[in-house]
């Protein structure tokens, strides 16, 4: 059953975190749906502007669409995940999406604020709920790239002003994470002090955290032992979800550990079977771990369990 990230949001502000997954494909989409009901989690499907770009995006939509047939049991939020102002737009018109994200963090601050406010009154107008961004955080992840240098953490008193005037629904912020698979270096970490002060400029508001995966030494470790090349890669530490959960925080996105279980699947597999040409059996194989992964990464959220919990909520 697709519902709005609000109606979620309500039922798990303080309490645990929302997982916010995102898929390009078949495979990730029954193995999210599988690892949820597992889990017995309400989540949150993400589809990008690069998903989108990937195949198309009624392909996406329609996968989405059968998945809910198969699994009715499920509870779930059809969320784009950062869009542009044109993308929400097309997003808030096609009947689909319960919840946009306009990104224009990149934009001067009052600037974001117009474009924001812009994206929230057509969205609200359709019943759709808007998440903003302000603060930028650094790394690379599809067409989001922002230089280290220039990555900077949300301001608590601006993120209070920036919600009013905008009006948006939830609040991505940067407190220290960044996207892609090389998050940290030495011992940085998340900053619970900015979350903290964060939630007190704006109590019982959904926040959120992006650039969250991981990067499970032990996906990269046997990535690499595949025959992969990834060095250095290190990612936030899922033990403090729970923590920035208690602040305030009710969606963490997870894409580039998702990715991580697609790709040593795959190169373990045909390691192992190089005479193999087929997709379908590497394709079983990663949905289920697939699956493991997401109700794993739900426990740790704290949203295992709860889907209960939301279905009485709901009624």
């Amino acid at each position: 059953m697709i519902v709005t990230t609000k109606e979620l949001f309500k039922a798990a502000y303080g309490k645990y975190a929302l997982g916010a997954y995102n898929i390009n494909n078949l495979e990730q989409a029954m193995g999210l749906f599988r690892g949820n009901l597992d889990s017995q989690a309400p989540f949150i499907i993400q589809i990008s502007r690069g998903a989108r770009k990937y195949t198309h995006k009624l392909m996406l939509e329609g996968l989405i669409r059968g998945a809910d047939q198969v699994f009715p049991e499920a509870i779930f939020a059809v969320h784009l995940d950062h869009g542009d102002e044109e993308t929400c737009y097309d997003c808030v018109e096609s009947g689909f999406y319960s919840s946009v994200m306009i990104d224009a963090s990149h934009e001067p601050y009052e600037e974001n604020i117009a474009i924001t406010k812009r994206v929230v009154d057509a969205a609200h107008a359709k019943g759709i709920v808007v998440e903003a961004e302000l603060g930028q955080l650094g790394g690379v992840e599809e067409h989001v790239k922002v230089d280290e240098a220039n990555a900077k953490l949300t301001d608590p008193k601006q993120a209070r002003d920036f919600v009013e005037r905008s009006g948006c629904d939830s609040l991505a912020v940067a407190i220290g994470t960044s996207h892609g698979a090389f998050k940290f270096s030495g011992s940085q970490s998340l900053h619970f002090d900015v979350l903290s002060d964060i939630q007190k400029e704006l109590p019982g508001f959904p926040l959120v955290m992006h650039g969250s995966s991981s990067v499970p030494q032990e996906e990269v470790a046997r990535i690499n032992a595949a025959g992969g090349r990834l060095l250095g890669a290190r990612g936030v530490d899922a033990n403090q979800f729970r923590q920035a959960a208690k602040l305030g925080v009710t969606k963490v996105n997870i894409d580039t550990d998702g990715r991580l279980v697609w790709t040593r699947v795959h190169r373990e597999y045909f390691l192992e079977h190089p005479e193999n040409f087929d997709m379908r059996p590497p394709g079983k194989v990663f949905m289920a771990e697939y699956a493991k992964f997401i109700a794993a990464k739900n426990e740790k959220l704290g949203s295992k369990g709860e889907l209960d919990a939301v279905r009485k909520i709901l009624g």
